[in-house]
């Protein structure tokens, strides 16, 4: 016999636990609220243009996240670095410098680079290696580490707020979406571990060659379908109750049972669908893991003004910019999309704003768009992109078990031990749909 499975949330956590649960024999539904899967990766067309709703990048040691782009078969739609290369960019210097891998094992091989960097001096240069070690040697599921905040440890082990800003934050603010003054010790160590600690090749960068609604969601939709699992779009669940060994689900114009359910929704979301004691932590526990607002300014130069794919930059609040012209189709001038993460203070501007806040800065890193003509300026906000990676905040991330039985939860602020990426999400899409599997292979269902 085959369980019924219903994933709720269409997100890369969503689609993964479907995914997983439906080649594994088991009958799988897919409701997603929104009109197409992806969740927070997804496209739009703005005129002529394909334009995603922010940049996102991953890297060589997201092996999950590249196992689910090998399902979906989008492997070929996606470039990754051979080699880590990162021009960065700051008001202060005449050129860019450059933060390259060499041929040495970690933590080895960023040695020569970061002995060049002149967006530090040398003292603080010469002090990264012995905090990189020091970092080597943090236990990130500490409850000590979890409690610390990343910029005091920092501090604590030499750093400077000028090293901090400019290299620890280089990385920190794009992938914990937040400084390292509010971040959690433990989420940043894992980051800087696993991404530029302990393997050379681990912060290898890669992103989509194509939209993301393509790369995720279209991808998915179609895998889904020659697995047999049905996909409800545009449908929002607005209650789940307890009937008789499964599970009711109500829609506005439904009602869905099922055997088992995967909730990969957002946490305010999976708080108010969950069974009272479901999950074992703090009252509003939801509230206080809280969330962290991402910007992106979209650019429509008209002319080329930018070589490279990205660059970063310091000195500057110009975070990351990338290269959107190929994605976006557009055929004449060049489209850039600036990523602007922990993005508190931006979130609620105007446009017009943004627009005469982040020119100026932008030409100040990129001079060779000083003379260029400004075709098109927007912007698009995931107020709630991420949760809020502070200290303390291991302890409002539930696992995947919850103690009503048959239901589990997926999302990347789900206890991963990762910070709110794609990969997080993939990872916790996968220990949903273990728990279920696990389940019904105790209960002697076909998997």
């Amino acid at each position: 016999m085959s369980g019924k499975v219903l994933v709720v949330g269409g997100g890369l956590a969503g689609i993964t636990a479907a995914l997983r649960c439906a080649d594994a024999g088991q009958d799988v539904t897919l409701v997603e609220a929104r009109g197409h899967l992806g969740g927070l990766t997804h496209s739009f067309r703005r005129g002529e243009l394909d334009v995603d709703n922010g940049q996102h990048v991953f890297l060589r040691c997201c092996t999950s996240y590249l196992e689910l782009l090998r399902r979906l078969r989008v492997m070929g739609k996606v470039f990754l670095q051979p080699k880590l290369e990162i021009q960065v960019r700051s008001p202060r210097l005449r050129a860019p410098v450059w933060l390259r891998r060499n041929g040495l094992p970690a933590p080895l091989h960023l040695a020569d680079s970061v002995l060049k960097y002149r967006a530090l001096g040398i003292a603080d240069r010469m002090r990264f290696a012995g905090a990189a070690l020091a970092l080597r040697g943090v236990d990130p599921a500490s409850k000590e580490a979890d409690a610390q905040s990343f910029g005091d440890w920092l501090s604590a082990h030499g750093q400077s707020d000028r090293a901090i800003a400019n290299l620890w934050d280089l990385v920190g603010i794009a992938t914990l979406n937040a400084p390292a003054t509010g971040a959690s010790l433990g989420l940043a160590a894992t980051v800087f571990q696993l991404g530029l600690l302990t393997e050379a090749s681990a912060a290898d960068i890669g992103w989509s060659k194509v939209p993301l609604r393509e790369l995720h969601g279209d991808a998915a939709q179609a895998r889904l379908a020659e697995v047999d699992a049905e996909v409800l779009l545009n449908t929002k669940v607005t209650a789940l109750s307890p009937e008789g060994g499964g599970w009711r689900l109500a829609t506005a114009d439904r009602e869905l049972t099922a055997d088992r359910v995967v909730l990969a929704v957002p946490p305010p979301v999976a708080a108010k669908l969950l069974p009272p004691g479901s999950v074992d932590l703090p009252p509003e526990w939801d509230r206080g893991l809280g969330s962290s607002p991402i910007v992106n300014a979209h650019v429509v130069f008209d002319r080329h003004v930018l070589d490279e794919p990205f660059f970063a930059a310091v000195d500057s609040p110009v975070q990351w910019v990338f290269d959107r012209t190929a994605q976006s189709g557009l055929d004449s001038g060049q489209y850039l999309a600036v990523s602007l993460s922990a993005a508190d203070e931006l979130i609620d501007l105007p446009v017009r704003e943004i627009r005469e806040w982040l020119l100026p800065l932008l030409r100040q890193v990129l001079p060779s768009a000083d003379r260029a003509g400004v075709r098109d300026f927007f912007v698009t906000r995931e107020r709630h992109a991420t949760f809020r990676p502070a200290p303390g905040c291991a302890a409002l991330r539930p696992p995947a078990v919850t103690t009503a039985d048959g239901v589990v939860l997926a999302g990347a602020w789900t206890a991963t031990g990762w910070p709110a990426t794609m990969e997080g999400a993939v990872r916790s899409g996968d220990a949903a749909a273990r728990a279920l599997l696990g389940k019904a292979v105790q209960e002697g269902l076909s998997v």
